[in-house]
């Protein structure tokens, strides 16, 4: 199968999709992923794990990924949704830019009160509850 990305380091990708593959029970083993980062640039902040998870989820059981739905968390080895930085800051512009739902690490959910947003902050503890909450 080929790897290939543009805009996200490889090796990352490479490691997401083992954690997806053992972790998980995702059979990536045999098939081709192309990441592309759109618009040219180059993302290296571990927040964007969860939602380049959901794109290859999204893609390996072609359906899509609702558009109005917005991802922000670190995915570590054993297939745990970690917390991340500046989580107020990210839930506000996602807000402003008009998602309607945010997934997030549970565990970021102390120090932040969810009824102060519109948007629908949707914690998560592994990938099998995204998977969950994206197709079921």
């Amino acid at each position: 199968p080929q790897r290939s990305s543009t805009g996200f380091d490889t090796k990352r990708l490479n490691m997401l999709l083992a954690v997806l593959e053992k972790r998980s029970g995702f059979r990536l083993a045999t098939k081709d992923v192309f990441l592309n980062i759109a618009g040219g640039i180059k993302v290296d902040d571990p927040a964007i794990d969860l939602a380049v998870v959901a794109a290859v989820l999204s893609s390996n059981e072609d359906l899509p990924v609702d558009s109005k739905s917005c991802f922000a968390a670190e995915v570590g080895l054993s297939g745990e949704i970690r917390a991340i930085n500046r989580i107020d800051q990210r839930i506000s512009e996602a807000e402003k830019l008009g998602f309607e739902r945010i997934f997030i690490s549970k565990y970021n959910l102390k120090g932040i009160d969810p009824k102060r947003y519109s948007i629908r902050i949707v914690p998560i503890k592994k990938i099998t509850d995204l998977y969950t909450h994206l197709f079921s």
